[in-house]
């Protein structure tokens, strides 16, 4: 446990238990205060490890909300088709991206699979990811994959089993709820949607009982009264101890632990949290009940704190795992947190900016940057790469020319010697540099690559051989 956290959980239960004492007329219990930091120390790591799966369920919640599709939202087991990079007031998903055109579907593979149908793409670069309610990428169908042919997948859920269509591939999710978060690439030319359009259009999602049948979707469930406007993340950094827990609780019962869980099953059954029932408060004792009150913001301080915890590249926080986390269960909550939906690493890897070249916090209210690219040492990448500016939330930047990234498909202006400067400040460079120019608001900011396809061959990312180079403050 981080000494800030320790150091907190010793004055809350030494405080507690002086309030018992005082109530009581006695001295202290020498049990009293390792009694509430352990039972503190258990909460704090079931809110950790349960932290991804409450919030891909309020997010399949948000997404899919209504009755019919609509431009960024359809009910479970629908399409969603994104015709357009998401709109900068879209903050139902944290680190949105101005590269691709989301192909994007919430599943419950708990009651029957559900048939994927993917089109010839052609050489279009494209990745159907698929998530696990824990946000761990179980399979990822794509050009780096399965190539650019068309396939059929049948994705099954925990314990399923039967007879599928010739033809179409099993994929076993290890829960109920799926998140399939296609992307394929796009330039944002009309010409380029168009066709990205008519290539969406081709893909399919159809119940097993439905496959080969004349299929019409039913009419989503909506619920009036849930929160469609505020930010996923900060409905679930709400959400009060016990109505987490309890949340967590029924959310376990069809999206179970795996196996190499079990320590942390068993840690979570200290609070009376125990997959498959529901939360049992009953097992904390009354001191006990009012000291994991304060759990939540522990958590996401140890959250946030995680940051500090890798040791920064030129400035750039560069996860070593995502996707697929194993036991790394802080690990998978801040991507949670930071970047709902990352890719595996050898897909799509996400420096994100976390100081400047001097150490110093990036804040354009009153200051400009620069990222220097030496000539040939552009980021390597057999996909794309792109730098995407986001505000301290990492949610989108408005500004005034509409522009949320940079990327290969920019034609940059070079300088003498074949090197490239690009811009990130809040107001133009001048029209001979505007096509370097990345805005920024005039505020602190977080700016953040995307190397999809990463080179596994030096120089590549993945083995360190090639760095991002720091931003740096223009003096």
């Amino acid at each position: 446990m981080k000494p800030k956290c320790a150091f907190l959980l010793s004055i809350l239960a030494a405080t507690l238990s002086m309030i018992a004492c005082s109530d009581s007329g006695t001295k202290p219990a020498a049990s009293a205060q390792p009694g509430v930091e352990d039972a503190v120390s258990s909460a704090v790591d079931a809110y950790l490890y349960g932290y991804p799966l409450v919030t891909m369920d309020m997010t399949r919640r948000q997404f899919t909300n209504v009755a019919t599709p609509d431009a960024t939202h359809a009910p479970v087991g629908q399409l969603v088709r994104f015709r357009t990079y998401p709109p900068v007031e879209m903050h139902t998903v944290t680190a949105p991206n101005a590269d691709t055109l989301y192909t994007t579907a919430f599943l419950d593979v708990s009651k029957e699979p559900w048939i994927f149908s993917i089109p010839d793409m052609g050489d279009r670069y494209y990745l159907m990811p698929m998530l696990d309610g824990w946000t761990d990428v179980f399979q990822v169908p794509g050009k780096r994959t399965t190539g650019d042919k068309a396939q059929k997948y049948a994705i099954t859920g925990p314990g399923w089993s039967g007879t599928l269509p010739a033809g179409v591939t099993e994929y076993k999710s290890p829960t109920g709820i799926v998140w399939i978060l296609g992307r394929i690439y796009c330039t944002g030319t009309p010409a380029d949607y168009a066709a990205v359009h008519a290539a969406q259009d081709k893909f399919s999602l159809v119940p097993l009982s439905s496959y080969g049948k004349p299929y019409t979707p039913l009419p989503g469930d909506v619920d009036a009264s849930f929160d469609m406007k505020t930010a996923v993340r900060d409905q679930v950094d709400a959400l009060e101890v016990n109505a987490y827990f309890n949340y967590l609780a029924q959310l376990m019962k069809t999206n179970p632990p795996v196996a190499e869980d079990a320590p942390m099953v068993a840690n979570m059954a200290k609070i009376g949290l125990v997959p498959g029932q529901d939360f049992d408060p009953s097992k904390l004792g009354a001191f006990d009940k009012e000291a994991i009150k304060v759990v939540p913001k522990l958590a996401q301080a140890k959250i946030i704190e995680f940051a500090k915890k890798v040791e920064p590249v030129n400035g750039w926080l560069i996860i070593p795992k995502a996707g697929l986390y194993g036991t790394d269960y802080l690990d998978r909550a801040f991507v949670t947190a930071i970047g709902l939906g990352a890719n595996r690493i050898q897909d799509a890897i996400y420096p994100t900016g976390q100081k400047d070249g001097s150490g110093n916090d990036f804040d354009a209210s009153s200051k400009k940057y620069v990222m220097h690219f030496d000539k040939g040492q552009m980021p390597p990448v057999d996909g794309f790469w792109s730098l995407t500016m986001y505000d301290a939330t990492y949610f989108f930047v408005p500004n005034p020319i509409n522009r949320y990234t940079l990327s290969q498909r920019n034609k940059f202006v070079s300088n003498a010697d074949g090197s490239v400067d690009l811009y990130l400040q809040a107001d133009s460079p001048g029209k001979a540099k505007e096509a370097n120019w990345l805005p920024t608001p005039k505020a602190k900011f977080v700016p953040m690559m995307r190397l999809y396809w990463p080179k596994e061959k030096p120089p590549s990312i993945i083995d360190g051989s090639w760095k991002p180079p720091a931003i740096n403050q223009v003096q």
